[in-house]
């Protein structure tokens, strides 16, 4: 335990005060904490270079109640918010004074989101909007999925136009903080067969409520341009008679699967980006644990079973609040995936099985039935690895319980 009648020599700290709490944290390791104000403006003294014992002593002072000082330099500690002790670094020595560093990447997100790019997305997005209106054929409908008539080729370019785009997705959202001076990670990772992306933006916490927006829905709109630029992309390669190319049809097929995933957002029970944004603005803490809370009560108690009933008192008091009025948004989550699959996903299913098993039993040609069989290999590989990781997960549950 260090010297309380010394400095305790801490990394630069941001503060911010949101609601009745307080921030805390540093931004290069996105170590933060939330303080109540007094224990904010303790750490903020011991930061400043007042030694522990003497800001304890300030603290009863001028709160008329004791606090454990060895017990908050615990906290610090465990933290990582203490400097390491150099030779160069005296132990007595005053602690830095926080300094601003730029973080990379910073100036180009600052140009990606700067006013003038916000006047030209807005104009690719109205023209995009246009010629969808002037022409017909750029609508979006599910048929726009079929730019071309072999089904393996389909699955294998969609899935991979879809990488890039899912990039370009948590880019935005890491940009858009880091334009800020926020430190921001992007991963690649893997849930069973799926390739996941995720931007990891922690430090958006000790920045302004306000200033947090447009991090959040960065993502979707890079999604709303991506639309808009491939809609554009298809109208202008059209052929000489005014058809649309092959090059025009795979962009209105990528343009689809994007509208998908912007269609997800609005899966209220899951944590979307517009989740998250909903949270951010009504400052709640974590309004999917008390959303859940808040349906599993209603059911039980149509049922009439008190006995398992949450405890609502453990959640935060905006979560109560909140999770009230949210819980009847789940119900619209599940109509709009509901809709999305009868209106897009259903179809296309239906299209393409219907498509293979017809070459398989009217006679397709050579090239048409290996197009079918790699198509059904690639769909149905993946429900069956799925099956066999359930039935062997399944087998050693039941080898433990032995």
């Amino acid at each position: 335990m260090p010297d309380l009648d010394r400095p305790l020599p801490l990394h630069p700290l941001v503060y911010l005060e949101d609601g009745d709490d307080v921030t805390v944290g540093r931004r290069d390791i996105e170590s933060y904490a939330v303080f109540p104000p007094d224990g904010a403006e303790l750490v903020r003294r011991i930061a400043d270079g007042e030694p522990p014992a003497r800001a304890a002593t300030w603290y009863e002072r001028h709160y008329g109640e004791p606090v454990d000082i060895d017990d908050v330099v615990e906290v610090l500690h465990d933290l990582d918010f203490v400097r390491a002790e150099t030779p160069e670094t005296p132990e007595d020595a005053t602690p830095a004074a926080t300094t601003t560093t730029r973080v990379r990447w910073q100036r180009l997100g600052q140009i990606l989101f700067s006013r003038p790019a916000m006047l030209l997305y807005a104009a690719l997005i109205a023209w995009a909007v246009y010629a969808a209106l002037r022409s017909p054929d750029l609508r979006p409908t599910f048929r726009h999925i079929f730019y071309t008539e072999y089904y393996s080729l389909i699955q294998a370019t969609l899935f991979v136009a879809a990488l890039p785009l899912l990039l370009l997705h948590e880019s935005f959202h890491a940009l858009a903080g880091r334009r800020l001076g926020l430190p921001s990670r992007l991963s690649i990772g893997r849930r069973l067969y799926f390739i996941v992306l995720e931007t990891s933006m922690d430090s958006l916490v000790t920045v302004p409520r306000r200033q947090r927006y447009l991090p959040i829905l960065a993502g979707m709109l890079a999604d709303v341009l991506a639309v808009a630029a491939l809609t554009t992309a298809a109208d202008l390669t059209r052929a000489p008679d005014g058809a649309l190319s092959l090059t025009g049809r795979f962009c209105l097929a990528v343009s689809f699967a994007t509208l998908l995933r912007i269609a997800w957002q609005f899966s209220f029970y899951l944590r979307t980006d517009l989740y998250v944004l909903a949270s951010t603005v009504l400052g709640c803490v974590d309004l999917h644990a008390a959303v859940r809370g808040t349906l599993r009560n209603r059911v039980n108690r149509l049922l009439r079973r008190p006995h398992r009933l949450v405890d609502e008192s453990t959640w935060h008091p905006v979560d109560r609040r909140v999770a009230h009025w949210y819980a009847w948004l789940v119900p619209v989550g599940y109509a709009i995936s509901l809709t999305t699959f009868a209106l897009a996903l259903a179809p296309v299913t239906w299209f393409m099985f219907k498509g293979v098993l017809t070459r398989f039993s009217s006679g397709g040609t050579p090239l048409q039935v290996l197009d079918s069989s790699v198509f059904l290999a690639f769909s149905l590989i993946p429900i069956a690895v799925y099956g066999l990781l359930a039935l062997r997960d399944r087998r050693r549950g039941k080898g433990r319980d032995r």
